[in-house]
């Protein structure tokens, strides 16, 4: 093996036709990996739709609920 001056593509070729299947998997993984880091910043386009709840609870009543929501979830 002549390392890493060898194209990789004469590389995958010469491995049995399961570990070429590997290779495919894990560019794959690579490539799905890449398309996730570079979504850019989040965007908090929802801030503000629940507006008209504003008057009906309080963050404290809010935070209260959620925790009885989890305790009974399980």
């Amino acid at each position: 093996m002549r390392g890493h001056s060898e194209p990789i593509e004469n590389m995958v070729k010469k491995l049995p036709p399961e570990y070429q299947e590997e290779v495919r998997n894990f560019v794959k993984f690579l490539m799905e990996k890449r398309v996730k880091k570079s979504r850019g910043r989040p965007k908090f386009d929802w801030g503000g739709t629940l507006k008209e709840l504003r008057d009906r609870y309080t963050s404290v009543e809010l935070q209260h609920n959620v925790s009885e929501w989890r305790i009974g979830g399980q």
